[in-house]
């Protein structure tokens, strides 16, 4: 059975291990655990303002996370959306719960949009993004504040 709960300090090392498998081992995205403050403490980074990071266990393993950050009054940008290999796909659901999840938070937190970046590699997340009724936007639409990553080279939005 998926449970879906807030993060907590007994993830962490499940959660790293998760994040940069998919990130590194999975996609090729060149990226290191140093260079995201947002996985070396997502406790600290996340729950500011209408933030919060979610995790999905399976039997207390991390197989997918989610993570809100508040990045201006009523704005928020949807970040560290992962799923394990053997846990993707409608048939288990975690995504899309780990979506929901957040998205009714939001909402409960009054935000206006939630906001996300993604790189081109991503095919099956654009899918999904799209299917949930975010709106791929360029770059330019992006607002200033937006917390971009590096590898980003596609845009979302949602209004809530």
């Amino acid at each position: 059975m998926i449970d879906i709960g807030p993060y907590a300090h007994a993830d962490h090392r499940t959660t790293i291990e998760l994040v940069l498998d998919i990130q590194t081992r999975e996609f090729g995205v060149p990226v290191t655990y140093d260079q995201q403050p947002d996985l070396q403490d997502p406790a600290a980074f996340f729950r500011r303002g209408a933030g919060e990071f979610w995790v999905a266990r399976d039997a207390g393993a991390v197989v997918g996370t989610i993570g809100l950050v508040e990045f201006a009054p009523g704005e928020g940008a949807l970040r560290k959306m992962f799923v394990r290999v053997d846990r993707r796909g409608a048939a288990h659901g975690v995504a899309q719960r780990l979506l929901d999840t957040l998205l009714a938070h939001a909402r409960a937190q009054c935000l206006a949009r939630v906001w996300l970046g993604t790189t081109e590699i991503f095919k099956a997340a654009h899918r999904f993004y799209a299917k949930n009724g975010f709106a791929e936007i360029g770059e330019a639409a992006l607002p200033p504040a937006f917390p971009r990553m590096k590898p980003d080279t596609r845009f979302y939005r949602i209004g809530l």
